[in-house]
């Protein structure tokens, strides 16, 4: 698809009747503030309807071309049913092979539960020797992080968490039947909104908008898969238990980007530490995993996962942050194609190009600064032998 700046948008060749009156930074600024602090409130008061629904979308992107071939031979209706149909068997089957395997993670929880407790109690002797704090006063310490305050107890909350994720699994498909149905409808109202003289810079944005998502979400699914198996491999030859299980939580723990990966180290040395006496299976996995996260950030992201849009790591580090302030683990995955989709729309409007320009990983040999100063310093010097000969006649 042509850039925006070989691309003809009609509004740029017509003539306006009015004129924008422009207001000076110390009053935008602080609207702009206020407008994205109610903005960003409301998404977080209502996170239990935005959350599903913005994972709907992304999954009705990255569903949408194979709907669009069903949809030419079948019925509008029976092909999104098959379209989900064949995503949810592809879900199954992943589900089942992952509760195969925590089955047989679970084998080995007694044993681990005793040598945890072995630990612990070593633990406790060493603070009670070394640190003077008694093993009562420890026991009260771990019952009020673990019950909480007030009346909330854990059981609680693992109640809570698995009701919201079993409405979330049966909203989700309903969110996505609807979006591919009335996928026209809200075209419709794109277009009718940003009137016909906007057209095809709208049709650009939409079609890049699309392509980025669906180019990150089938390469990050991609990514993950070859993670997941590196992760298996190296912890089965290190002899970790449950190397399997716990390889695959580390693959999809790494979808985070910059935090999951230093997340998922530390779940196969706490079990390295439990089940072996000595320091060397620790060393190891630290060891393989930074070798995977150099493979992973050097070859496995730029090839397989990088889209049209590419953000920089700093923005995707506090996004990703920001994410996670917003609406938790969902927010953290969430940020990154919405970032992304903001790049897009930074990138063809005028006046927020420069914002496109900082999300972007590009950069520049010199800023435009240096650029504009070493302008300005010839047009004055030219100035100045001008001025010279016009005083030497």
């Amino acid at each position: 698809m042509a850039s925006s700046s070989n691309t003809f948008y009609p509004e740029q060749h017509m003539q306006t009747t009015t004129d924008e009156k422009e207001y000076p930074f110390y009053i935008k600024a602080p609207v702009i503030l206020i407008g994205l602090f109610f903005f960003f409130y409301i998404l977080k008061i209502i996170a239990a309807v935005a959350i599903p629904f913005a994972f709907a979308g992304l999954i009705a992107i990255l569903l949408n071309p194979f709907f669009n071939r069903l949809d030419r031979r079948l019925p509008r209706v029976v092909a999104i049913l098959l379209t989900l149909l064949i995503a949810t068997a592809v879900v199954v089957a992943l589900g089942y092979f992952l509760s195969s395997q925590i089955a047989n993670f679970s084998q080995s929880l007694p044993s681990l539960k005793e040598k945890m407790t072995h630990l612990l109690s070593e633990v406790q002797t060493w603070m009670r020797a070394h640190l003077g704090v008694s093993v009562a006063t420890q026991v009260e310490g771990l019952k009020a992080k673990v019950t909480g305050s007030g009346s909330m107890t854990v059981l609680t909350r693992s109640l809570g968490t698995v009701l919201g994720l079993v409405s979330v699994l049966v909203i989700l498909p309903i969110y996505v039947f609807l979006l591919l149905f009335y996928k026209p409808l809200i075209l419709d109202f794109l277009f009718h909104v940003f009137s016909e003289k906007h057209s095809l810079r709208v049709a650009e944005i939409l079609g890049q908008t699309k392509s980025a998502i669906q180019s990150f979400m089938i390469g990050l699914m991609i990514e993950t898969a070859i993670v997941c198996v590196m992760n298996s491999v190296a912890l089965l030859i290190i002899g970790v238990p449950s190397a399997i299980v716990i390889g695959v939580i580390g693959g999809l723990l790494n979808v985070l980007p910059y935090i999951g990966g230093l997340v998922a180290i530390a779940l196969p040395v706490l079990m390295s530490l439990i089940t072996s006496e000595s320091f060397t299976p620790v060393l190891a996995i630290i060891g393989s995993y930074m070798v995977i996260q150099f493979i992973d950030n050097n070859i496995l992201v730029p090839r397989i996962v990088s889209s049209k849009v590419q953000i920089n790591a700093l923005i995707s580090i506090v996004i990703v942050l920001l994410g996670n302030l917003l609406w938790g683990i969902p927010g953290m995955f969430l940020s990154i194609p919405f970032i992304a989709v903001l790049k897009i729309i930074f990138d063809r409007v005028d006046g927020m190009k420069p914002w496109g320009r900082l999300l972007g990983d590009e950069v520049p040999t010199e800023h435009i600064g240096v650029e504009w100063q070493k302008r300005w310093n010839r047009i004055l010097r030219r100035k100045e032998l001008k001025e010279q000969s016009s005083a030497e006649v």
